[in-house]
């Protein structure tokens, strides 16, 4: 019952801190605001997580892990490896949209030039569970004759998270900019088709073998 309590307890102060950090960031987020919005007290944190920079860097630990969790749960054919590559792709562009603190967080933390991440022993662990997933999606294409065989697994996950990622980092800044809202319906459905249709292009050995008779 005890342990219980205390897991309550941390994920309390998890959730709490992840809305702090989100919205102030790591230097505007303090410990009294998150004990009071995990309906705990200050020592209760220092207690489970050593210091503000711990907690920070569990926060963003967290938000991976969940992000991972997600997207392990996806359903792919692994037969249709076209296919399965537009689905991680377009969870990828979703996830960003339904968890806009994931943004807020990692823009936090680059502002601080990674500092904290860079001292997590899980982050390596997180993003080979991320890659991997797409690693073996591009093999299966290679082994079909559909997918180029050279690409990297790495390549295309930052190629699809760029994508994402600027898109709804910036989409208030830019709908200004560009005279037009980013968060429409429509908007938002050319962009994901966008980003599909470039992955696939990017990664298809037809597309290669064009390019190649072209040159």
């Amino acid at each position: 019952m005890r342990e219980l309590a205390a897991q309550a307890t941390q994920e309390n102060i998890l959730r709490a801190a992840t809305k702090i950090f989100a919205k102030d960031g790591y230097a505007g987020g303090r410990i009294e605001q998150i004990s009071k919005a995990a309906k705990s007290h200050d020592r209760m944190i220092y207690y489970y997580f050593g210091s503000k920079e711990e907690l920070f860097i569990a926060v963003i630990e967290d938000t991976y892990r969940r992000f991972n969790e997600a997207e392990s749960k996806l359903v792919l054919n692994m037969n249709d490896p076209v296919e399965d590559l537009k689905i991680l792709v377009c969870f990828m562009w979703t996830y960003y949209q339904q968890h806009p603190e994931f943004i807020t967080l990692l823009n936090s933390e680059n502002l601080h030039r990674g500092k904290h991440i860079s001292k997590s022993l899980r982050a390596r662990e997180y993003s080979s569970q991320a890659i991997s997933l797409l690693d073996r999606v591009l093999a299966q294409g290679a082994e079909l004759g559909v997918f180029r065989p050279d690409v990297q697994a790495r390549d295309i996950y930052l190629m699809s998270a760029a994508l994402a990622y600027f898109y709804v980092s910036n989409r208030f800044t830019l709908s200004a900019f560009l005279g037009e809202d980013l968060e429409a319906q429509a908007s938002l459905a050319h962009w994901q088709e966008f980003i599909t249709s470039a992955v696939i292009r990017q990664v298809s050995i037809t597309t290669d073998r064009a390019a190649a008779g072209a040159s």
